[in-house]
């Protein structure tokens, strides 16, 4: 068996993946039909949309398959990610690539692949739209175009969640997507009985940059910052613009005091950078939270008090 190779991208690509805050979450019917018109069209009996994460493939739709992921190691889609242009296995077990594959030997026993990459917004290859069947069979490039469609309908879907959930400024979760994804993360963080931080922050005086250098100045702000942060915190961090000149960090398994060392460390790097160098006035304030497993507060508490904190502490910064 040869596992798929890594793409030459992959941090960007999985941060892609990420920043679309897809994995995990539920079953939606805009995907499954598409999946099931895939496996209406090809006369097969699994249908997927594979999203590759950094050690598994994860189906956003899975008609025909019990499971929601399997292994990246053995994963067909792993190898479409690597070329712009569909997979087409036509029997695996002719295949030294594929023939002694798990999912080839065992269920689902895959003799016939095709899959085309799915892209994220930005581009990335992040999975793949494919179609498997048991037995071996011949794909014409008819049948190909028909799966370049279906897959762009599936880039579309991919597209209008990454507009309803993702600031398109920063590229960071809008308020809609950390809402949605905290809601899943703090009910984690309860089962397993682990801590989370919290982190609201606000650009001081962010107008009077957008008052002296003009609106593109401020968003070029914006989009820098935000960048600085994903740079300076971890991949598993949520991190989002709320509205304005407001973000926010959700970090899952911190605690107070071990998110203001992240704090601190991202102050570090801020100030050795072009950000900085551009507008050496630049700075912020920060509400810090921590969110105990066996509390019952949610985002907008935690939210809440985080404020009253930051407003907290710009008040006693005014007053000295």
């Amino acid at each position: 068996m040869q596992p798929p190779a890594l793409p030459v991208n992959e941090t960007d690509r999985l941060r892609s993946l990420r920043n679309l805050k897809i994995l995990d979450t539920l079953e939606e019917d805009s995907f499954d039909r598409i999946t099931r018109l895939a496996a209406q069209l090809f006369h097969v009996p699994i249908a997927l949309v594979s999203l590759v994460d950094h050690d598994r493939q994860w189906f956003k739709s899975h008609q025909g398959l019990p499971v929601r992921q399997t292994s990246r190691e053995v994963s067909f889609c792993g190898h479409a990610i690597l070329q712009e242009e569909t997979l087409i296995v036509r029997d695996s077990a002719q295949d030294s690539r594929f023939a002694d594959n798990p999912l080839v030997t065992g269920a689902p026993h895959i003799r016939f692949y095709a899959g085309h990459p799915l892209h994220a917004p930005d581009g990335a290859r992040i999975g793949a739209l494919c179609i498997i069947d048991a037995q071996p069979r011949e794909f014409s490039a008819q049948d190909a175009a028909s799966l370049v469609d279906l897959a762009a309908m599936v880039d579309r879907e991919l597209a209008l969640l990454a507009l309803a959930m993702i600031d398109p400024l920063t590229r960071l979760s809008n308020r809609r997507g950390l809402t949605d994804t905290a809601r899943h993360l703090l009910a984690l963080c309860r089962r397993e009985c682990r801590p989370a931080a919290l982190v609201g922050i606000d650009l001081d005086h962010f107008k009077d940059i957008n008052d002296r250098y003009g609106h593109a100045a401020g968003d070029r702000v914006l989009a820098g910052f935000a960048r600085l942060l994903l740079k300076h915190f971890r991949s598993s961090d949520v991190l989002a613009r709320l509205g304005g000149d407001e973000f926010c960090i959700l970090a899952a398994g911190a605690t107070e005091q071990g998110i203001q060392v992240a704090l601190n460390r991202f102050s570090a790097g801020f100030a050795t950078s072009a950000l900085a160098r551009e507008f050496p006035s630049l700075s912020w304030s920060t509400g810090i939270v921590q969110f105990e497993f066996a509390s019952q507060m949610d985002l907008e508490q935690l939210l809440r008090i985080a404020d009253e904190r930051m407003y907290s502490v710009k008040a006693q910064t005014r007053r000295h």
